[in-house]
């Protein structure tokens, strides 16, 4: 594999990363959001990753296929008083999990600083390969 190929690979992985940490900031701003005027809650969303083979070599990256909303009910509470409340009294929250989306968002976070880090290096190794060159 050329080692431009890692700009590549590293590059794909920083944009997967960069669209996961969109979609985690999105479900934490919704956290504790109630049912909307329709009656459905906000739904949380996860990232889809798919493997990504970059031109003829045996090179892949990584690209976001879709993202999907969770299915699992959202939380209800009673509180009749409310001006979002049900026939019942119940108050429909929001699905996200926050504990969920914060770890979520760590693990993006840190996988998004190694490929950073991977492009860095890379950078760095070609520099110091041109200047053996110049000597």
């Amino acid at each position: 594999m050329s080692m431009f190929r890692i700009f590549d690979v590293a590059g794909s992985a920083v944009s997967a990363q960069s669209q996961r940490l969109n979609v985690v900031a999105s479900n934490l701003a919704n956290a504790d959001t109630v049912a909307g005027p329709d009656g459905q809650a906000y739904k949380a969303r996860q990232v889809i990753f798919q493997t990504e083979f970059l031109g003829a070599t045996a090179s892949a990256g990584v690209r976001v296929t879709n993202v999907v909303e969770d299915d699992t009910p959202g939380r209800r509470v009673l509180d009749p008083k409310h001006p979002s409340a049900d026939n019942n009294g119940y108050v429909t929250y929001s699905n996200v999990s926050a504990v969920e989306e914060m770890v979520n968002m760590i693990s993006a976070s840190r996988s998004y600083q190694n490929n950073i880090e991977v492009m860095n290096t890379a950078r760095s190794l070609l520099t110091k390969t041109l200047q053996l060159g110049q000597s």
